[in-house]
């Protein structure tokens, strides 16, 4: 429902606002969803050495707000709830990108968000096979041991990122690098990509040749143009806004095709928005209500 008032222009999301530090960044994420009349901001920061002091290295809180009144109505914390929205969000980006009879799902990351995409794609498609590669490769393997137990799917371990990606049918990269890890040869024709690890200026997971020959669907065009798969290749001039086929929530709410056939090669450039932390906590919000759960202040 969100990606779809987002797709019919009824919800009002600013992009992103960054603060930068020497060893992380602060992001606020606010958003209200008209249809819904629902409405909140997330506060999420990311320090990569946090482990190093016994810190995750991503803290998220959510507040939700009364759009009639704009009184806070909730105060939660976000980790969970920005795991498993990422996580729908590529399930639904797999529902009208990916081909019918995608069967083997080629993954790089092996961490949180790689697990909540895997869970999303289960939901959509029948899996034959999992490939998961990892820069660690014990995480890898914990990564299989333990998703191979909660979902029961034939899940292996690979060597490199290349074994994982070569004969997959939706390849899924969650990694926060700054250069390609996937190259276009490695991509056959029909294949479809959840790009989700670039969410912020200069990160980025593809090749751009990969840009270049796919139809490339991202979750909000002024997000993605800043922080996205896309604001790399856009910045140096190698794709234009052109090339760019149109957002997620045009195509939920039938104003732009998917996939028009079995040999495009689909691309979704996930940067992550506010409206999905809302809807998300929203029904954390009302199911607390519900159940009596929550601490009143």
């Amino acid at each position: 429902k969100a990606f779809e008032a987002h797709g019919k222009g009824k919800t009002h999301m600013p992009p992103k606002s960054y603060l930068f530090f020497s060893n992380g960044d602060l992001r606020v994420m606010p958003a209200y969803i008209s249809p819904e009349d629902i409405a909140g901001v997330k506060i999420v920061s990311s320090h990569p050495n946090n482990p190093k002091k016994g810190l995750p290295t991503v803290m998220v809180v959510i507040i939700l707000n009364d759009p009639k009144t704009g009184e806070p109505m909730a105060i939660m914390d976000g980790k969970y709830i920005t795991d498993m929205r990422t996580g729908a969000t590529g399930g639904i980006a797999a529902k009208y990108l990916a081909r019918k009879d995608s069967r083997v799902v080629g993954m790089i990351g092996s961490g949180a968000q790689a697990k909540t995409q895997l869970l999303a794609l289960a939901e959509v498609i029948t899996i034959d096979k999992v490939k998961v590669s990892s820069r660690t490769k014990s995480h890898a393997i914990r990564f299989t041991e333990e998703m191979s137990r909660t979902l029961d799917l034939n899940i292996v371990p690979t060597d490199s990122n290349e074994e994982a990606v070569r004969n997959s049918d939706i390849v899924v990269t969650t990694t926060p690098s700054r250069k390609p890890i996937v190259m276009s040869d490695w991509i056959s024709d029909g294949m479809h990509i959840n790009a989700i690890g670039a969410d912020a200026p200069g990160k980025r997971e593809l090749d751009a040749d990969i840009l270049l020959r796919s139809k490339i669907v991202v979750d909000d065009w002024k997000q993605a143009s800043h922080g996205g798969e896309i604001n790399i290749p856009l910045s140096k001039g190698i794709i234009s806004k052109e090339d760019v086929h149109g957002e997620l929530g045009e195509i939920v709410a039938g104003k732009k095709v998917g996939r028009e056939n079995d040999e495009e090669v689909t691309v979704f450039d996930s940067t992550g928005l506010a409206i999905q932390d809302v809807s998300t906590a929203y029904l954390v919000y009302r199911k607390a209500e519900v159940e009596g759960r929550g601490s009143k202040i």
